[in-house]
């Protein structure tokens, strides 16, 4: 006996929701085009009852009212006993037959009836009561009499005084009030229908649209794609923008919030209304084309890049290179340092050699003299720097950047109007911002004969005040509106980055502090730039017990009030 091997029973498709978006929006538009449709029906039919109903008990009381206003009805009623062969039987009858009524019912005032559809009813008293009518009172009602239900009229009979001797009821058979309506139906069900099939071909069309759309992704996988998305956006460590075709903000992660220092209100809100005026906001509209866009937004640098959508928005991302930024510019001022101490090293050889040659040949007072005249060059610097600048980090700045300016052969020197004291708000702003600009104008005046940089730094009240000229080419004046704006610069990318920060950083922080940086002419030809600090002193002069405040700096080194010597670096 062979055994055959058992066929596994067929899975039984079990019948329920589709997964599909297609086919859930297609089934969802047809359900509720039908329901649309069987309600205007059933809204359409209601009121069509009520108004048939309404016409045929208007047409029983017209026919009624007819009847009534013949002028030998109320003579006959009167003169002639109540019979089938009566005149008043044979004038309802006629009536009757002329207008397609049910009955055309004649009686007196105690309700018996003079005439009938049905001879046997003559001389009886009638089934529903006629006490309105023969009050004089117009009836209009649906009733149910010997005949069945009817839609009825009654009027009070009148003789020629306007006495009145009996009524008229006449009844409209209601069945043919509900064959009108039933003849109805197959009209609005043929408009039903009509409405059900344009109704399912715009389900069909929404659905193809959103089926396009949505990649024929199920409901629930768009949702889970969103709670990844929302959570993937807010966790990077990037800002992300996202703006619709008008401007305006659709999206903005922790990330980008943080960097241009707004909150989530902003959503919804057009760039230039959340931001303000400014390169960011022209970088992250596309007014500024290119990639990786530097911008300054408050004390951060950032990075920019945008990319269009296909629906006419965008969507930016920035990153925060303040840090690298600052790391970059530390890493220039000490290569700057260290070939200036190269350069000290050097020259500093050079004179211990002249030193060695004067004792060798016993000229002991021109040695003297040599040594009094190097020592007295570098601590006549030093001095005059910390005679006139009480701030210890802003002095080691300026005995540094006067080493460096002498390596380049460019003469720094202090503007007789100097005069700072030691009670800054913030020193360490300060010093970006005469680092900044003695570095632009010591650059300007690379290779210029007789090459020469002042500084001022001077109070006036509770605000800071700092100049710095030049003698270099100086700057046109159709550039000098730009010469603050991030990326701008005239000189070749450091190996770190990009160049077109300092000056933005100096603007900025002025800003900040509630002032303003410009720029003119030197002078001496060159360039000349001014910033105005509100506000950068104390309300009292600093006085600081630290053992490590400076009190006096050489080329090099700054002395503490403790006595020690600690290179500027250090003091920095």
């Amino acid at each position: 006996m062979t055994a055959h091997p058992t066929r596994p029973a067929p899975r039984r498709r079990r019948l329920g929701w589709p997964r599909r978006v297609f086919s859930q929006v297609l089934l969802m538009q047809l359900a509720i085009a039908a329901g649309v449709a069987v309600l205007a029906t059933g809204l359409f039919l209601a009121p069509l009852g009520a108004q048939l109903d309404d016409q045929a008990m208007r047409r029983a009381l017209a026919i009624a009212a007819t009847t009534a206003a013949q002028p030998r009805l109320a003579d006959d009623l009167r003169s002639t006993p109540p019979s089938a062969g009566g005149p008043v039987q044979a004038e309802a009858e006629r009536v009757r037959r002329a207008t397609g009524a049910e009955y055309v019912v004649v009686m007196d005032t105690r309700g018996v009836r003079w005439s009938h559809t049905d001879p046997r009813e003559i001389g009886r008293v009638v089934s529903t009561d006629p006490k309105d009518a023969l009050a004089g009172h117009d009836v209009m009602e649906i009733d149910s009499g010997t005949l069945g239900r009817s839609a009825r009229g009654k009027v009070p009979l009148r003789d020629a005084r306007g006495t009145i001797v009996g009524a008229v009821s006449v009844g409209i058979e209601y069945d043919s009030v509900r064959a009108r309506l039933l003849h109805a139906i197959p009209g609005l069900l043929a408009y039903a229908g009509g409405a059900l099939a344009v109704g399912a071909l715009a389900a069909y069309l929404i659905a193809r649209r959103i089926h396009r759309q949505t990649r024929d992704l199920a409901f629930s996988d768009i949702s889970m794609l969103l709670a990844e998305r929302e959570a993937m956006l807010h966790s990077i460590r990037e800002g992300v923008v996202a703006l619709d075709r008008g401007g305006r903000i659709r999206l903005l992660n922790d990330e980008a919030q943080r960097l241009l220092g707004v909150g989530p209100e902003v959503t919804g809100q057009a760039l230039d209304d959340a931001l303000g005026a400014g390169r960011t906001t022209e970088v992250l509209a596309g007014r500024v084309e290119g990639t990786d866009l530097l911008t300054v937004r408050g004390h951060r640098v950032l990075v920019a890049n945008r990319m269009p959508t296909q629906d006419g928005g965008a969507v930016a991302t920035l990153r925060d290179r303040t840090e690298l930024e600052r790391l970059g510019r530390e890493l220039d001022s000490t290569r700057g340092l260290i070939d200036a101490l190269r350069a000290q090293d050097h020259e500093h050889a050079n004179r211990l050699h002249t030193l060695l040659g004067l004792l060798e040949l016993e000229l002991y007072e021109e040695a003297a003299d040599f040594v009094t005249e190097v020592v007295g060059v570098h601590r006549a610097t030093a001095e005059q720097v910390t005679e006139k600048v009480k701030d210890p980090l802003l002095a080691a700045v300026l005995v540094g950047k006067a080493t460096v300016a002498a390596e380049r052969a460019v003469a720094l020197r202090l503007s007789p109007a100097t005069l700072l004291p030691d009670r800054l708000v913030d020193p360490r702003g300060l010093v970006t911002v005469i680092g900044n600009l003695v570095d632009n104008a010591l650059d300007a005046t690379a290779g210029v004969p007789g090459a020469a940089v002042e500084v001022e730094l001077r109070a006036e009240g509770r605000t800071v005040v700092v100049r710095v000229r030049d003698n270099g080419p100086g700057i046109p004046a159709e550039l000098r509106e730009l010469v603050f704006t991030e990326g701008w610069t005239t000189k070749e990318a450091p190996a770190h980055g990009k160049r077109g920060l300092g000056l933005a950083l100096v603007g900025r922080f002025a800003e900040r502090m509630g002032g303003g940086a410009r720029v003119a002419d030197g002078p001496d030809g060159g360039a000349e730039f001014t910033v105005v600090l509100p506000d950068a002193l104390g309300e009292t002069p600093h006085t600081s017990t630290d053992a490590g405040s400076v009190t006096s700096t050489d080329a090099g080194s700054v002395t503490s009030t403790d006595g020690r010597r600690r290179p500027v670096e250090e003091a920095r």
